[in-house]
């Protein structure tokens, strides 16, 4: 056999064979960089664009659906305030249950991860009262949760949402959602 043309490479494969030549490949790849395939995190929050204003209520409703349709747990918790409360009626029981901001966000990325497809559709706004930095606002809603091509919820409702924010200048955060829905 001729190596002349080729020194290394077929006596490389012969001795170590193909795997011999993965492993120094890989070698070489982890010494020459950071592991490609978990490139570093950036220490800053990402901007996220194509998202509704969240300086106008509209723009709470707009990064909602958002959140929803694409499941994403990083929008969703940039519209709760801290001290957020949910609160639904248990028709079962005749009572009010609520929960807090950690609480909800448990809850919503549990059913992120269920569901295959979430659309949500706001309807009219039934009221809307307050000022500058509190509103509180009843509007309807159709959800449509898919967790199988055989298995789709389609709920109807309303929900009463509080919203506040420190001063005209920033953005609105819920402060309390009540869902009217009757399930």
């Amino acid at each position: 056999m001729d190596t002349s043309a080729n020194p290394l490479g077929n006596n490389l494969i012969s001795r170590h064979g193909a795997t011999g030549v993965v492993c120094i490949f890989l070698c070489i790849l982890t010494m020459s960089c950071t592991n490609p395939f978990a490139p570093k995190l950036s220490d800053k929050l990402p901007t996220i664009t194509g998202l509704g204003d969240q300086h106008t209520v509209e723009g709470i409703f707009q990064n909602f659906k958002y959140a929803y349709q694409f499941k994403d747990t990083l929008t969703y918790g940039q519209l709760l305030a801290p001290d957020f409360t949910f609160t639904y009626r248990d028709y079962d029981k005749g009572i009010d249950n609520s929960w807090g901001r950690d609480q909800d966000m448990l809850t919503t990325a549990g059913l992120f991860q269920a569901a295959q497809r979430l659309e949500i559709v706001w309807n009219e706004v039934v009221t809307s009262i307050g000022d500058s930095v509190v509103k509180d606002i009843s509007r309807g809603f159709n959800l449509t949760i898919t967790f199988s091509p055989t298995d789709v919820l389609r709920l109807n409702g309303r929900v009463d949402l509080r919203l506040r924010r420190p001063s005209a200048n920033d953005v609105w955060k819920i402060v309390r959602w009540r869902d009217e829905s009757n399930y």
